[in-house]
Order: C-alpha cells, then sequence, then structure tokens
C-alpha cells in the first residue's frame, strides 16, 4: 500500500495466469519463471477449478508472489481473495459489484474491473474501481466471444477520459505493446505471450524492457 493506505499500482504488465496457457507445464512453475523475470502482478484466473482447487493455487500462488515482492489478484472470488490474504479481485460486468466487492474487501484491496466500452470503463472508475483492462485492442481468439477488436484510436479514448489506470488487454504482444503506451494506457495485461511461451522468464523480461523504453518514450514512470 501507499502511505496513505491506498493500494499501490506499481506495475505496468499485468499477468493472467491459468492452466489452460501453460501448454501442459505446471501452473506454479510458469508463474514463478515469470516472477523471476520481473513480473510484478498476477492475476489467477482458474474458472474451471472448484473452490478447493481454487482455493490451493491461490495459496501457493500467494506464497510465490510474497517471495517475489509481486501483488497477487484473483478473478472473481472476493472469498478466495480474503482467504490466501491476495492484495485484491478483478472483477467483470457480471460479476459482484463494485461497492459490494470493495464493502468485503476494505480500502487497502485492488480492485480490478473488465472492460470492453466507454460506458462499462467510465462506469468502473465512478464505482470505485482502482483500475480496468480494456479490449480487446487486437484481435485474439480467446477474446473473439467480445466482438470486433476495439482498437487502438477506442484505448487512446479511454485513456484519455479515465483518472484511474487503463491497461490494455487482448492480442498483447511484444511486437505492440509500445503502441498501446503511446495511446495513453498504464500498462498491458496479457496471458499467453508470456503463459504460453517456450521461455516465460525471458518472454517477461523481453516485454518489461520494451515497455520500459515506451514508457521512457512516453514520459511515464511507475
Amino acid at each position: 500500500m501507499t502511505e496513505s493506505g491506498s493500494p499501490r499500482i506499481d506495475f505496468n504488465l499485468y499477468l493472467i495466469a491459468g492452466r489452460a496457457e501453460t501448454q501442459g507445464r505446471n501452473l506454479e512453475f510458469v508463474v514463478e519463471e515469470a516472477l523471476r523475470g520481473g513480473v510484478r502482478a498476477v492475476q489467477l484466473r482458474e474458472k474451471g477449478a472448484s473452490s478447493k482447487e481454487l482455493y490451493e493455487t491461490a495459496h501457493e500462488l500467494r506464497r510465490l508472489t510474497s517471495r517475489y515482492g509481486a501483488q497477487l489478484i484473483i478473478n472473481d472470488r472476493v472469498d478466495v481473495a480474503l482467504a490466501v490474504e491476495a492484495d485484491g479481485v478483478h472483477i467483470g460486468v457480471e460479476s459482484l459489484p463494485i461497492y459490494k466487492a470493495r464493502r468485503l474487501l476494505g480500502e487497502s484491496k485492488l480492485i480490478g474491473v473488465s472492460c470492453h466500452n466507454q460506458v462499462q470503463a467510465i462506469a468502473a472508475q465512478e464505482m470505485g474501481a482502482n483500475f480496468i483492462t480494456f479490449g480487446p485492442v487486437y484481435y485474439t481468439a480467446s477474446k473473439a466471444a467480445y466482438g470486433d477488436p476495439v482498437g487502438v484510436e477506442k484505448l487512446q479514448l479511454i485513456s484519455d477520459t479515465l483518472q484511474i489506470p487503463v491497461f490494455a488487454l487482448g492480442g498483447i504482444s511484444l511486437e505492440n505493446c509500445a503502441e498501446a503506451l503511446a495511446c495513453g494506457a498504464r500498462g498491458i495485461a496479457l496471458i499467453s505471450a508470456v503463459m504460453s511461451a517456450a521461455e516465460p522468464c525471458q518472454a517477461a523480461r523481453a516485454l518489461l524492457s520494451a515497455l520500459s523504453a515506451a514508457g521512457s518514450a512516453c514520459g511515464q514512470s511507475l
């Protein structure tokens, strides 16, 4: 947390972690490799897991993220986030309302919200979200259900409109992450570019290096 007691957002690479993207490897192994590469924020997203499985995985990732000084965010499940003393939750438009999640978590925890249009993004900020992910910015099969990519122009509009950090999501890669920051995004949120990489540690390092260079060019600093 910051000195004022508000949760800190001192990361520009927001890794979304789940077993489906590990190419058959152990989830904890891949996440630790990403942490070794410099990742400082991990969202655990395991929608098909039972409550017991999710808790056990979250407990292990809490241990790992604490060791590396990183933050752990739990997708949707406020109860699991509280149980493992995670740093916050990430919710969507069909999830528990933001104000309810805040009441349960308190002011010291992060609440991230998935947004796909301007109305959702503004509403998330007004209801007390600490940050949003916005997309899909580029085409990606995993986000095809949300419709056509929103594109960089809408990312620029959202980044200019909101006061809270915006993380570009959907089809983000080493090749286009600098463009996302140039559009005003605080950082990037991604899955496969790290979780499916042959060398997750090296993939994370390369992305963070590109983000650092892009941030310097845009005058951003963490």
